[in-house]
């Protein structure tokens, strides 16, 4: 791959990256309630979930997905409900009595285990129909025919995840750095309906994503 066309996509995925997306309100709330090291368990299964989609693009099932209706409406119906479902989760999550001037920690939603956040992460991505569609369109300006495509596609999966990596665990820092602002009882409260709020409005919205000609 040569230098301008790997700095061009470098460019790209950062754009891409730093957009508001379900996997950036999952970095954040998983920043606020677990601190950013316990947050890369998590930002581990966006990554897993991106590479699923990178790779499935880039060999070419993407555009059967856009192309096929039933199986491009079958993955946006899912990763519709999944985020949905996710969002109604982390509205109703308890949170228990701010914790204690002795050096408690602030009150929290019940613990996920490290893979149950690596799983979280995964689905986030790997349902979101958007993402593959987007990976599907983007990637091909960036692959050149004449060289050979499994050493491109690690190069831009090695160089999306790099960048997608860096980003997430910024919006978990953003975010942690006000735990102790949101120490109360109705702070954290509400801090679980805002991030269950985006999240339902994400799958709303996916609901009506549609295919491009």
């Amino acid at each position: 791959m040569e230098l301008h066309v790997w700095l061009a996509f470098l460019v790209a995925s950062c754009v891409i990256a730093v957009s508001p997306g379900s996997g950036a309100v999952l970095s954040m709330s998983h920043g606020l309630s677990y601190g950013v090291r316990r947050t890369t368990a998590t930002i581990v299964g966006l990554q897993l979930g991106l590479a699923v989609i990178l790779l499935v693009a880039g060999l070419g099932v993407g555009a059967v997905l856009t192309a096929s209706a039933t199986a491009f409406t079958v993955i946006k119906v899912v990763g519709a409900c999944y985020l949905l479902w996710l969002g109604w989760r982390q509205w109703r999550a308890p949170v228990a009595p701010a914790a204690s001037a002795d050096g408690g920690e602030a009150a929290r939603e019940p613990d996920l285990t490290a893979p149950q956040r690596v799983l979280r992460g995964f689905l986030t991505n790997v349902t979101n129909p958007k993402g593959i569609v987007f990976m599907a369109a983007v990637l091909p300006q960036f692959i050149q025919p004449t060289r050979p495509l499994w050493l491109q596609l690690l190069v831009l999966l090695a160089t999306t995840v790099m960048v997608d990596v860096t980003v997430m665990h910024g919006y978990a820092w953003l975010a942690a750095r006000l735990q102790g602002v949101l120490r109360s009882v109705r702070a954290r409260r509400a801090q679980n309906r805002v991030f269950g709020g985006v999240l339902m409005t994400m799958g709303a919205f996916l609901f009506l994503f549609k295919r491009s000609a």
